[in-house]
């Protein structure tokens, strides 16, 4: 089977990730979502369950993984996340392989909030980075449940800021409004048809 174009789409928080995926995935690219593998690692069943339930006892609730539990875990024990993201990264990764080997489609898009963090971008052919001004993404972040300044501040100082992320993307979607976001996205789609039928 013949390996499809993989896009890799990032973007730092309230920049409208995933409704962007969502668009690409209307547009009829299968989509790989991050954090929706991280949700099936910790269920029941789940890859990463045995692994924590070794390292974090306390985390394993009815056999899965409690996200709150490990928030609380990390802001205790700050040294904690290495150890999770040591048990959860190569699993999220095999299951993005194994999301790209079983598919038929020509193009593909995966989903990866950390993907210049954690180094991903050097395992696609393009990226493309979601954006929005500073004061619109700080709008929508601070409109969020539960979500404080302090926090907001301490997710952003974790990722890459954005005008770097801008600098190293081969499409940046502007997605200050649904209809721009979209038409990006479409143009984006019908772009890389191009070349795969030109290459």
């Amino acid at each position: 089977m013949k390996k499809p174009f993989i896009i890799g789409l990032t973007g730092s928080i309230g920049m409208g990730k995933s409704t962007t995926a969502k668009m690409f995935a209307e547009a009829g690219i299968p989509v790989w979502d991050a954090d929706a593998a991280v949700a099936r690692l910790y269920d029941l069943g789940g890859a990463a369950v045995a692994p924590m339930a070794e390292a974090f006892p306390d985390a394993v609730h009815s056999g899965k993984v409690s996200k709150d539990r490990l928030k609380e875990i990390i802001s205790e024990t700050p040294a904690a996340l290495r150890k999770i993201e040591e048990i959860v990264h190569p699993l999220v990764s095999e299951d993005r392989k194994k999301f790209i080997e079983t598919t038929d489609a020509e193009i593909v898009l995966v989903d990866i909030p950390l993907l210049f963090e954690t180094g991903a971008e050097r395992s696609v052919d393009a990226v493309v980075v979601v954006s929005v001004d500073a004061e619109t993404q700080r709008k929508r972040v601070l409109s969020r449940a539960g979500m404080t300044e302090a926090h907001f501040e301490t997710i952003l100082a974790k990722q890459v800021p954005d005008d770097e992320k801008r600098a190293r993307a081969d499409f940046v979607i502007e997605t200050t409004s649904l209809e721009a976001a979209k038409s990006q996205v479409q143009n984006i789609v019908a772009t890389l048809r191009r070349q795969i039928a030109d290459a």
